[in-house]
């Protein structure tokens, strides 16, 4: 699944360490979640939408079919 996380995360200004404290992650799972090794639960997937005032589409984008 591709995201927008990194994106996001540099608009705000915050490192891979600021936004992992912020969910209560690890920096390495913020790290798998921007290189599209690890795909997020439901529940972090909604807490980073949370955290961005975004939708859940809005930071994750279907693999192209």
């Amino acid at each position: 699944m591709n995201n927008r996380l990194r994106e996001l995360r540099e608009h705000q200004g915050w490192s891979q360490g600021e936004l992992a404290i912020q969910l209560e992650v690890s920096r390495q799972t913020i790290n798998a979640l921007e290189t599209g090794k690890y795909d997020p639960s439901l529940p972090l997937a909604f807490r980073i939408a949370r955290l961005f005032t975004c939708r859940i589409e809005d930071v994750f984008l279907p693999d192209p079919a």
